[in-house]
């Protein structure tokens, strides 16, 4: 929003919220109907423009994806300063224009007579023309509007709203109010409404043209530097011809400087440009940076790609929930399933900035809910995967790799103590974040505890959990005997430290997975629920309290965070997450993997010296 929203700010469409693509419905159906069942030699452009419509979209997304992915890895990075939700937020509804345009392209179908005759599919003349019409008029009439826009009473109430965003994306340049989109229509039409009235329009220079305008929009705010300088070097008047993003770049930063559109030339004419522009451009294409801590992850759910900090913004922006219309996009889901049953190799989703260290996440393209991770006969090629990323974060210099979710499973590889058993001169530390989720759940349960209920799979933090409970005089209840004996047997346990009871009247329960629903349904009313384990138990009910699984908030100097990690809220981070940036914070020399842990109390007031900070649900904080 600008700093003084002026009229027309808000799209008429906003009230609509998710439902906004309902005002396109009657000119798709009618645009359908015409086609199926009207005269013969119906208008081919009437057809086409919900197609291309959906055409922009994709190619939008393309460019958002290509984005986040290159400065996830850190090269040729122009502004090296954090994304955060607050700007992912305001740019959400960047398909708002696309829609603008599809109402005004239907519009000016039905009104113009000359746009109601069966427009050819190609015009080589009337593509010439356009081009000439964008190179000169449009390109020029643009740079004086936005010259007027950073005037202190247009800029405080309509353009600032895009330079709210220091670090662009594709999606910023877009991100504007309704009434500088409607100027800007204006402009953009000059030469697709002259090509209409000289009788040199085409279906083909329309698309063309308008997908020129969104491949150099997204190209400028592509926050990435990838034009080449022997571009320039073997066609030097291309520099007045072509902007690169950095160029562009200068413009967010510097606000005075680069106002033209896609051709730089005005603002060599008016001396507007800025100075830095070719040191910039350079030493941008030279940039590329190695993390220091690796967090390696996997998919979950069979739409979980979806929301990657990859794919789309504003699912990746929010915590993980049930989304329908995500059923629509089967095709694709079924595509990148298939493709993670050829593909193994671990890829780059985002990256980080924390007390001068660099944290990247890689994502291994398997999924765990439904298939893959499931699978024993999967292990092997899972845990191949593993060990490549462990050793390519070797080779790049990485100091810490922790192992999220079921990438440390004690079946698949031993929580990870398989690696350097493989590898015993590794100088990368494994970390899989015991100690901390330990230290996590310890702390959430209510002061004055005396008798916890643990059920469910026994794991590494089980285990430990069960000890240090032990130590601390609270009384361990387990629901199965298997459990009973396997806990008595491993601690050690005196008399009455561990019992078996099937009584279900604790109201403190330690969950992992493997409980089950008559469990669940079992326990007592008001019964908190704290997860040890690394997936959440299914929410079966309301008169109980449930804690996320273990987990903190992230202190305001770790930078670029704007994705959530899975079902967690907002600036928070799984405990395994931060447990190895902990670890390379304080330089620890060793490993944390397999059987081994290192000591709880010294890796929390460590992570709490460091700004986390403990995380309860807000229904558990009730009833504290």
């Amino acid at each position: 929003m600008a700093s003084t929203p002026g009229i027309l700010t808000d799209w008429p469409w906003t009230p609509l919220g998710s439902f906004k693509y309902v005002v396109l419905a009657p000119w798709v159906i009618h645009s359908t109907y015409s086609f199926m069942f009207g005269e013969e030699g119906t208008d081919l452009f009437y057809i086409l423009v919900f197609p291309f419509l959906l055409w922009r979209m994709l190619h939008n997304q393309i460019w958002i994806s290509l984005s986040r992915y290159q400065t996830a890895k850190g090269k040729g990075t122009i502004v090296d300063k954090g994304l955060e939700f607050e700007q992912v937020d305001r740019e959400r509804d960047w398909d708002d224009q696309i829609i603008f345009n599809g109402i005004l392209f239907y519009i000016v179908r039905c009104v113009l007579p000359k746009a109601q005759t069966d427009l050819p599919i190609w015009r080589g003349n009337g593509l010439v023309i356009t081009m000439l019409l964008h190179a000169g008029p449009v390109e020029y009439l643009y740079y004086w509007l936005h010259r007027a826009l950073h005037h202190h009473f247009l800029y405080s109430r309509y353009h600032s709203h895009h330079h709210s965003s220091i670090v662009t994306e594709p999606i910023t340049s877009v991100t504007h109010p309704f009434a500088e989109h409607i100027t800007y229509f204006m402009l953009f039409a000059i030469p697709m409404v002259a090509t209409l009235l000289i009788g040199t329009a085409s279906i083909s220079s329309y698309f063309v043209y308008i997908t020129y305008i969104d491949f150099m929009n997204n190209l400028g705010h592509c926050n990435f530097e990838f034009i080449p300088n022997w571009i320039f070097s073997l066609f030097p008047p291309l520099k007045y011809l072509m902007y690169t993003p950095s160029y562009h770049s200068l413009h967010h930063t510097q606000f005075r400087t680069n106002y033209s559109l896609f051709m730089p030339i005005y603002d060599y004419i008016y001396g507007t440009m800025d100075k830095s522009s070719d040191t910039l451009h350079e030493s941008s294409l030279r940039k590329e940076e190695s993390p220091d801590v690796v967090h390696l992850t996997h998919l979950t759910t069979t739409k979980s790609i979806y929301r990657l900090p990859l794919a789309f913004a504003s699912l990746a922006s929010n915590p993980h929930t049930s989304t329908w219309y995500l059923w629509l996009l089967w095709p694709v889901t079924l595509w990148s399933l298939m493709l993670t049953w050829i593909f193994g190799r671990s890829f780059v989703i985002e990256r980080q900035r924390f007390d001068k260290h660099r944290l990247q996440t890689w994502v291994i393209p398997k999924y765990s809910l439904q298939l893959q991770y499931l699978l024993s006969w999967q292990n092997e090629a899972i845990s191949r995967a593993i060990g490549d990323a462990i050793l390519e974060a070797e080779q790049m210099g990485v100091k810490v790799i922790s192992l999220g979710l079921f990438n440390q499973g004690e079946g698949l590889n031993n929580y990870g103590g398989i690696y350097i058993q493989r590898n015993p001169r590794l100088k990368v530390k494994v970390v899989d974040g015991s100690s901390l989720a330990v230290a996590v759940i310890l702390n959430s349960i209510p002061k004055g505890t005396t008798q916890v209920l643990l059920t469910g799979n026994l794991t590494k933090v089980a285990y430990a959990l069960a000890f240090s409970l032990c130590q601390r005089d609270i009384q361990l209840v387990t629901l199965q005997q298997a459990e009973y004996l396997k806990l008595t047997k491993s601690l050690n346990a005196t008399e009455g430290k561990v019992v078996h009871d099937s009584s279900y009247a604790q109201k403190i329960w330690l969950v992992g997975d493997g409980l089950s629903k008559k469990e669940q349904l079992s326990a007592p009313k008001g019964t908190i629920f704290v997860p040890f384990s690394q997936f959440p138990p299914k929410q079966l009910r309301r008169d109980c309290f449930y804690h996320y699984t273990p987990a903190m908030k992230i202190p305001k100097s770790l930078e670029n965070v704007y994705s959530c990690e899975n079902w967690l809220p907002r600036r928070v981070m799984s405990a395994w997450r931060i447990a190895g940036i902990v670890h390379a914070l304080e330089g620890w020399n060793e490993h944390e993997c397999g059987y081994t842990m290192s000591s709880i109390d010294k890796v929390w007031q460590a992570t709490l010296r460091h700004g986390f900070q403990p995380l309860i649900s807000k229904e558990a904080a009730k009833i504290d």
